[in-house]
């Protein structure tokens, strides 16, 4: 059975020593993934399926310098926070951004609950340019202020699903809706699986990616570079070239690229889909 090499995670999130299992602690360690473990899809681009046991997992994030989407991220956070002794559990949600009003889609999102210091909390370093930043408590419907956006929980009638949102300029904007349900193994297996292969998931052939400091994200995604920051308009420029990209890449993401020969043509052709779907 695999164990996580928890000094070597730590080292990762450029920590000397585990934090206090306090809800500080437990905020540091989430700004540190979300800061230094970077959301992305290098191997959803090349169409690989996506492996997410924790062998896996680990030797990516630690060994291979890569980040991951959510069910590598969140459970690669999800045994380090059990393993420093944090009371955490997975949950599975379902993605509400691009569904239509009264759309049940599938659970494809892993995240995090996590009881701390009396309350109960959701915790997600998975989600990419959207990602919240700080834990958010469970069960206050209040909006909750985070170094970036606003974020507010709420309970849905009938069933009692909880729905997370995001303030934007347009308004709030549903993410996710979950239960608070453990899913067994076997359901990420199977959300997963179908993030990194069914031809109707928006994985596949994409190229996205996302890193969240304490004032900044920083995104890829539709071929452009994207840049934000409290207060400010945007920065976005366009990605011109498959070298351009690699440098993004590594110089603002952090990412050791891997040495594979179907990299850069999967770019390039990534930018000339990005670029006819604007036109």
């Amino acid at each position: 059975m695999t164990t996580l090499d928890v000094p070597r995670y730590l080292q990762r999130l450029e920590l000397d020593a585990p934090p206090p299992l306090t809800l500080a602690g437990l905020t540091l360690l989430q700004q540190r993934h979300n800061a230094l473990l970077p959301f992305e899809t290098l191997s959803c681009l090349l169409r690989d399926a996506v492996p997410i046991d924790l062998d896996s997992v680990q030797r990516k994030l630690l060994d291979d310098r890569r980040g991951g989407y959510c069910f590598e991220l969140n459970g690669g956070l999800l045994a380090l926070l059990q393993a420093l002794g944090f009371d955490a559990q997975p949950l599975s949600a379902r993605v509400l951004l691009a569904a239509q009003d009264g759309e049940l889609t599938a659970r494809t999102h892993l995240l995090l609950r996590v009881e701390v210091d009396g309350d109960d909390w959701l915790v997600d370093a998975g989600f990419g340019s959207l990602t919240p930043t700080v834990p958010l408590s469970l069960h206050d419907p209040k909006p909750q202020a985070t170094p970036h956006e606003r974020y507010r929980l709420r309970r849905l009638p009938g069933d009692g699903d909880f729905v997370l949102s995001a303030e934007s300029s347009d308004g709030w904007r549903a993410m996710y809706r979950f239960d608070l349900q453990a899913p067994a193994p076997i359901d990420n297996v199977v959300g997963n699986w179908y993030v990194c292969t069914h031809p109707d998931s928006s994985f596949p052939g994409q190229l996205r990616a996302s890193l969240t400091g304490p004032d900044w994200r920083r995104t890829i995604g539709s071929g452009n570079y994207t840049e934000y920051r409290p207060g400010q308009a945007p920065d976005k420029r366009p990605l011109h070239d498959v070298g351009d990209v690699r440098e993004v890449l590594q110089q603002r993401f952090g990412l050791r690229l891997p040495d594979d020969p179907r990299l850069d043509p999967a770019i390039n052709d990534w930018l000339q889909r990005s670029r006819a779907a604007t036109m």
